[in-house]
């Protein structure tokens, strides 16, 4: 890509129990680390073989640091440690860029994302194309949740998905800029002014819903979210949580209290029972549906009684 913009940036990228697969996002990088661009990888108290592979690859290279955590604060408190000790290094960002350590980062794709931040000074937070390793692209924009996506999410009824195609949190995948609510965290470009006005990330969250939560903070600031295809960011869905779409591994805990805290804090206890009885009341029809054509069980497990446990009975 030609005529390459100079920033500072700051990648961040937080690490638990997943030395080998920072290690292989790090050789992404390696070919844009320099003064400007600085890469800080935050260990979350691994207590595994994790710092010791990545001590070994960053002690090649001058521009890029470990900062290891005395506890596992998850996405929100990993990426926040990261970021104020850049600050007590002496760094001045212009930029943020997150990245998941199951990423693996294609060529000039932090390039595309600066130029579109260059051009339109008015976006705070831009999002990759994320993309399995043979190039088909995973969804990485989305939709605020709200009541009615909830609902559509729980009964998964053709009729009901086309009549709320506004409301579903997935969007099209486009392959041009768009506007959109939200990008996935997995590669995220952020504004240093974007956290000048709103702060931090909210550290109650454990990991899931963080993201969604900043990017709604940004726009009630005026910060528009965009994302940008022509950055691409190779994602291994899941190799760091083990969490994704249509795993049947069961929900953990802080899940349900990430969406729990997503809901309360941005739209109150009303909102948040109305959501609950949304999907509750959809997903039990969609289950019932599913034993009488009697279709696979695809689902994480104990996924409704886990549901109902933690929202209803708080457990």
């Amino acid at each position: 890509m030609a005529n390459k913009i100079s920033y500072n940036v700051i990648i961040a990228i937080v690490n638990y129990r997943t030395g080998e697969l920072v290690v292989n996002c790090l050789e992404s990088l390696k070919t844009i680390l320099n003064q400007n661009i600085k890469v800080v990888i935050v260990d979350n108290s691994s207590e595994d073989n994790s710092v010791d592979l990545i001590e070994n690859w960053i002690s090649n290279n001058e521009n890029a640091y470990l900062v290891c955590s005395e506890n596992n604060s998850g996405f929100s408190g990993g990426n926040n440690l990261a970021i104020e000790s850049v600050e007590k290094m002496g760094f001045n960002a212009d930029f943020i860029w997150l990245l998941n350590p199951d990423t693996v980062v294609r060529e000039d794709a932090l390039q595309h994302l600066l130029t579109f931040m260059q051009q339109n000074p008015q976006v705070g937070i831009a999002g990759s194309r994320l993309e399995y390793i043979d190039g088909k692209a995973q969804c990485s924009a989305f939709r605020f949740h709200s009541v009615l996506s909830e609902l559509d999410n729980g009964l998964r009824l053709g009729i009901i998905t086309r009549l709320l195609h506004k409301w579903q949190v997935p969007l099209p995948i486009s392959d041009i800029p768009v506007s959109v609510d939200w990008v996935a965290g997995a590669s995220m470009l952020i504004r240093k002014q974007v956290f000048d006005d709103i702060g931090l990330f909210d550290d109650k969250y454990f990991l899931y819903f963080e993201e969604t939560d900043f990017c709604l903070q940004a726009k009630k600031a005026g910060w528009f979210c965009w994302y940008v295809p022509a950055s691409r960011v190779v994602h291994f869905v899941g190799s760091s949580t083990g969490v994704t779409n249509g795993s049947k591994k069961r929900r953990p805990r802080y899940w349900f209290e990430s969406r729990q805290r997503y809901f309360l804090k941005n739209h109150g206890w009303f909102y948040l029972i109305l959501a609950n009885l949304a999907w509750g009341i959809a997903f039990l029809l969609f289950r019932i549906r599913q034993k009488i054509q009697d279709k696979q069980d695809d689902e994480p497990e104990f996924l409704l009684r886990d549901f109902v446990n933690f929202n209803f009975f708080n457990r």
